[in-house]
């Protein structure tokens, strides 16, 4: 995965857009004051609806990037509270992940959550649960953004309710606690409608939204391991670095400290500092030698 992402970017890396977060941003506070003035807005016109999209509605395909983020019933003074809080952290998730995966990486890892929630909608539309209109639950999105960020920087620190200082692991943790926790009520609600007749459409929701959650995490999981180095793990690796060790911790050094020594005249950099020391590659074994004697001294050959 890692040499076909490299090779994409050789190839599309200049099409990426610096700084993508900032406008991911500008959309979520977009939508956030339009859930704000009118959230009908929203479902009307906006959302990802594939009963309106092949009726010809083909801009709902981004403008369902529009969610309203805010609750439209809350307090506004917490409302803003909440929206600050937010936008200053998907700032903070989102430019920390572009320093340390690059410009296109980034952008990969956004618009694949993007185009996971178009194909979730349309396999729910062409399922018999026929849902028409799909809950995207893009801040889902912006979560799993978040695990990104925690697995790059696990013991970076936050302040929980500006109060509690708490390690970002921690805090990723109970985020994958809570959205497992969240698809298995969504999957109970639709299966119990369903046995008790309440309606295809209304199980078809809950259905939706565990897919909304799964689509999130299956992005940064599919993102994250598949650009793990698996090689540092195989078995010819291990092998490789349990010898390293081995040979490294027999060596205990030479009297007085010295850490190298010549095979022939026995001195070593403690003897003259000036001395410079090489290993022979055409003696059989492991033979240091001066600078004196690199190049005089006969090769040790084992029959």
């Amino acid at each position: 995965m890692n040499g076909f992402l490299n090779k994409l970017e050789r190839r599309f890396g200049r099409y990426a857009v610096p700084d993508l977060i900032k406008y991911v941003v500008a959309l979520y506070c977009a939508g956030t004051i339009l859930g704000l003035i009118n959230p009908g807005i929203y479902n009307a016109y906006l959302s990802l609806n594939f009963n309106a999209i092949f009726h010809g509605q083909i801009w709902r395909l981004f403008t369902f990037l529009l969610e309203p983020g805010a609750d439209p019933g809350g307090s506004i003074l917490i409302n803003i509270i909440f929206f600050l809080i937010k936008v200053n952290l998907f700032f903070l998730f989102g430019r920390s992940l572009e320093q340390a995966w690059g410009t296109f990486r980034f952008n990969m890892y956004f618009f694949s959550g993007y185009l996971l929630n178009i194909l979730a909608a349309l396999l729910m539309y062409l399922s018999p649960l026929h849902l028409s209109s799909y809950y995207v639950g893009f801040e889902y999105i912006y979560w799993a953004m978040f695990l990104a960020f925690a697995v790059i920087n696990p013991d970076m620190q936050l302040l929980l309710y500006f109060v509690i200082p708490i390690k970002v692991k921690w805090l990723a943790i109970l985020d994958v606690v809570y959205l497992g926790y969240q698809i298995i009520s969504d999957l109970r609600a639709g299966i119990q409608i369903l046995q008790l007749g309440g309606g295809l459409q209304l199980a078809a929701f809950y259905f939706g939204m565990a897919v909304a959650i799964v689509v999130s995490l299956l992005n940064f999981f599919i993102y994250f391991f598949a650009t793990r180095n698996y090689r540092r793990i195989s078995p010819q690796q291990i092998h490789r670095r349990r010898e390293f060790k081995r040979q490294t911790s027999q060596f205990q050094g030479y009297p007085g400290g010295a850490r190298h020594r010549c095979a022939v005249c026995g001195r070593t950099e403690l003897d003259d500092d000036r001395l410079e020391f090489r290993y022979c590659s055409k003696c059989d074994g492991s033979y240091e030698y001066c600078s004196d004697h690199l190049f005089t001294h006969q090769h040790v050959k084992k029959f």
